[in-house]
């Protein structure tokens, strides 16, 4: 189904994920370095290799569709930030569906040990608002929803690249949340056909969820989540 590169890639992102679950433990008990710095340097380390990796591995296929799809910088701008409301009024409609009609509990575990991490070291603000963001979109627009959608139509790629989006986040109970953003982010490739729309939409958005809850008091923040919670997802 995918090219060889593509395997080597998410190869390289699957590994990813090992690294920064058992390295933590290597320098923590290895080097004495306390249990969150070694997460940190861990995650930071992992991730920006892995980028680094993947960017080689794909830099043909990259270059192919910027050949392919010329657009304008006004183009990309336009998108990002029409993509960047689009991104939050799902969020919103996800978020209103959960806590209405479903009943979940607002706030997100998953952002908030992340930011729990960033307010510790800001090195690690690198992982959720560029690396994470570029990986990302790259493995699941590029790769993925890109191969399903060359199979299928646009409704069955963007639903199982969505999904695998979703739950690979490891937040399960705001799935729904994560869905709908998939689903943004693949439309908006369909759209330009240039991933580094999607890619720009999910960094500025990981950004401004990062440093907003960083800049708020933790206790003024809860407050914020029971009246807009949709504001502090990231993706």
């Amino acid at each position: 189904m995918f090219p060889k590169k593509y395997w080597f890639v998410l190869l390289t992102y699957f590994l990813m994920f090992v690294f920064t679950a058992f390295a933590p433990l290597l320098l923590h008990f290895g080097l004495g370095i306390d249990g969150a710095s070694s997460i940190v340097y861990a995650n930071v380390i992992g991730f920006i290799g892995a980028l680094i990796i993947v960017l080689l591995l794909m830099r043909e296929f990259l270059a192919k569709e910027k050949r392919e799809f010329p657009i304008s910088v006004g183009t990309i701008i336009g998108w990002t930030f029409l993509g960047l409301i689009m991104a939050y009024a799902s969020q919103i409609i996800a978020a209103t569906i959960e806590t209405d009609l479903l009943g979940i509990k607002v706030g997100s575990e998953n952002t908030e040990m992340i930011v729990d991490f960033a307010r510790q070291s800001p090195l690690f603000i690198l992982v959720p608002a560029i690396v994470g963001p570029i990986l990302e979109e790259l493995v699941f627009r590029k790769i993925l929803f890109g191969t399903f959608y060359k199979r299928w139509n646009f409704l069955v790629a963007v639903i199982l690249s969505s999904l695998i989006f979703a739950v690979l986040h490891m937040d399960l109970v705001h799935t729904l949340i994560y869905f709908a953003m998939g689903v943004v982010f693949a439309f908006l490739y369909v759209k330009t056909k240039r991933i580094i729309v999607p890619i720009l939409v999910h960094m500025l958005m990981n950004t401004i969820v990062v440093v907003t809850q960083l800049s708020i008091d933790p206790e003024l923040l809860k407050e914020l989540q029971e009246q807009a919670s949709f504001i502090f997802f990231g993706g």
